[in-house]
């Protein structure tokens, strides 16, 4: 795996830990009553998908246990069209997808020192 991929497996694994740390004992209303963690779900399934856009094709390619294109299709949602962001996905991606994202990656990407 090419230096920079390690880089955005690292840091794709790094912040959906993030999301997973902040939604933990979490109910849907409380996401619904904390403006301030909305937003900063839907960014960081943002850069979690910038940072699986930046990998390479041949690493998309080796590890199709990440589910790429659902990722980066989620970041351009994100980007592009954030007037029509579903609350209810970005809550089901915080909630069921990343936790699952986690473990997969988990067993990519190197333990740090």
């Amino acid at each position: 795996m090419a230096k920079d991929d390690s880089l955005y497996l690292g840091h794709m694994l790094d912040i959906a830990r993030k999301v997973v740390t902040k939604t933990s004992g979490l109910s849907r209303a409380d996401y619904d009553q904390d403006e301030n963690l909305r937003l900063a779900l839907a960014h960081l399934v943002q850069v979690i998908g910038e940072a699986a856009r930046r990998a390479s094709p041949e690493t998309q390619k080796a590890h199709p246990e990440i589910p790429w294109a659902n990722i980066i299709g989620m970041r351009h949602k994100v980007v592009h069209d954030y007037l029509e962001v579903d609350e209810d996905i970005i809550w089901a991606v915080a909630r069921v997808d990343l936790p699952a994202l986690v473990k997969a990656l988990e067993r990519i990407v190197p333990p740090e020192d």
